[in-house]
């Protein structure tokens, strides 16, 4: 009677971790999605997945210097048009360095805003973040996964690119001042955004400076709808102006104003920022951010630091904002 052939065992996946000294997710992560791995830990991996025949269905692709040529945008709330030119800005400046761009949304959630980077930050070559909701530090954890330039918002440490918030806000606030405004509101946005921070501390800069008085409404969701809401404050706090910390806001309380039988700008002078196409159908004066030039700005200094030509990681780009005027302020009746 002859005995059966011994059939050979095949190797595992925890045969390659035990050689590997490693956990059999750390080998399965160094195949499927080498960015989560270091490119040391990784290489050890597959050359001991060599020497012990283990083999995959699919083909493993080796780690190099530029893994996939997409480069991130994270974005707040994609509805908001204000990220629509920022969007536009950063795909041409993609585009035209032969990378793809990947834009995900955080739903103006921080919790939203963290799942959404876990998930996209394996697939991607550095990340661009846009008004994140995340803290400092969870921000500069990131970075030590992959580069990251922080846009809309300033973290030591590293790269940001923010329009000048106070600069704009100086303006808004002496063009209400010279109209005969001497209380001036603010309708302040989400409350662990950085940027409305900035805003609401360059109203009270001002109108110290100015010798007016100020007062602050919120914080109001960034909506058409938390505008239109807060509008009924406005008018409880008898304000003949106010700025608000974006057009979508402000464009809710010129339809509040309404709704309460008021009339802008012959009661209340409105100002918004941004400088959305929607500020210009309504004719809301606003404060124009260049959004287009940030998005651009943000991923030609991300494709820097990808290729290796940007050495710096703790820049900081702040471009020029102006005063539009149109119908929604007038002189103080």
């Amino acid at each position: 009677m002859v005995a059966d052939e011994e059939v050979p065992q095949r190797t595992t996946i925890y045969d390659v971790a035990r050689a590997a000294g490693v956990s059999a997710s750390t080998v399965s992560r160094a195949f499927a999605r080498p960015g989560r791995v270091s490119s040391t830990t990784a290489a050890r991996i597959h050359e001991i997945a060599t020497d012990l025949g283990y083999r995959r269905d699919t083909v493993f692709r080796p780690v190099s210097p530029s893994r996939t040529r997409v480069i991130g945008l994270a974005v707040s709330d994609i509805t908001n048009p204000f990220y629509f030119g920022i969007i536009r800005g950063a795909e041409r400046a993609a585009a035209t360095a032969d990378f793809t761009l990947m834009v995900g949304d955080a739903h103006e959630s921080a919790e939203a805003e963290r799942r959404m980077l876990n998930r996209h930050l394996p697939l991607v070559d550095g990340m661009v973040i846009t008004s994140s909701r995340l803290s400092d530090q969870e921000l500069r954890s990131l970075a030590r996964r992959v580069p990251v330039v922080v846009l809309n918002r300033k973290v030591t440490g590293l790269p940001c690119v923010v329009p000048d918030n106070a600069r704009g806000i100086r303006r808004a606030v002496e063009h209400l001042g010279a109209l005969g405004h001497s209380r001036i509101g603010y309708l302040a946005g989400p409350e662990a955004s950085w940027a409305d921070g900035m805003r609401w501390r360059a109203v009270r800069e001002s109108t110290l400076e100015l010798g007016l008085e100020d007062v602050r409404i919120g914080p109001i969701h960034p909506t058409v709808a938390g505008g239109r809401g807060a509008a009924r404050r406005v008018m409880e706090q008898q304000l003949s102006a106010v700025i608000c910390y974006n057009d979508l806001l402000a464009v809710g309380v010129l339809r509040g104003i309404a709704d309460l039988g008021a009339r802008v700008p012959e009661d209340v002078s409105v100002i918004g920022f941004d400088n959305t196409q929607a500020a210009e159908l309504v004719g809301l004066t606003t404060i124009a951010s260049p959004s287009v030039l940030l998005g651009e700005t943000a991923v030609l200094y991300m494709v820097g630091l990808v290729k290796g030509t940007t050495q710096s990681r703790d820049a900081l780009s702040v471009l020029p904002v102006r005063l539009v005027t149109r119908q929604s302020t007038a002189p103080r009746r």
